[in-house]
């Protein structure tokens, strides 16, 4: 993955984040990493608030999304993103201890990318994130780049 892809990262427990941040780099990834700490700060930095969004007009994303937050929960952004024409190209991996299949299922329907349950004991969530950090930096991931929703690129 290049340094020029900034990943996002909505989740509501600080803890997590912090875990998945740490866990990312440690395992090569480079990219800046964002934090959101519910639905709606994502979909405002998408969609923009008042109009204007805050994402960077050729640059690429991925969105690591957590389904239960406050405001407006992960599985409603991810509908709200994969309905966006530009938007849907983020590639979006779900990171969720929700592990229920029919909530993977309806994931996956909308456009998931890739499903991921976080486990609950610390060394298995933190192995899980080393792996997916390593996924990320191994594979040399190409993610298309993107402009603001509803904006010519």
């Amino acid at each position: 993955m290049t340094t020029d892809t900034i990943i996002l990262v909505a989740e509501d427990d600080l803890g997590h984040f912090a875990l998945i941040k740490k866990n990312l780099y440690r395992c090569c990834v480079s990219s800046d990493i964002l934090h959101f700490k519910d639905g709606q700060e994502i979909l405002d930095f998408l969609f923009g608030q008042n109009g204007i969004a805050k994402i960077t007009p050729h640059v690429s994303y991925i969105l690591l999304l957590d389904i239960r937050m406050p405001k407006v929960d992960g599985v409603e952004v991810l509908e709200r993103i994969k309905r966006d024409e530009e938007l849907r190209k983020i590639p979006v991996i779900m990171l969720t201890t929700t592990d229920d299949p029919h909530e993977i299922d309806r994931c996956y329907a909308l456009g998931a990318n890739l499903y991921i349950s976080k486990p609950t004991d610390y060394n298995k969530f933190m192995d899980t994130i080393e792996r997916l950090g390593s996924f990320l930096s191994l594979l040399s991931v190409k993610v298309p780049i993107i402009q603001a929703a509803g904006q010519e690129a």
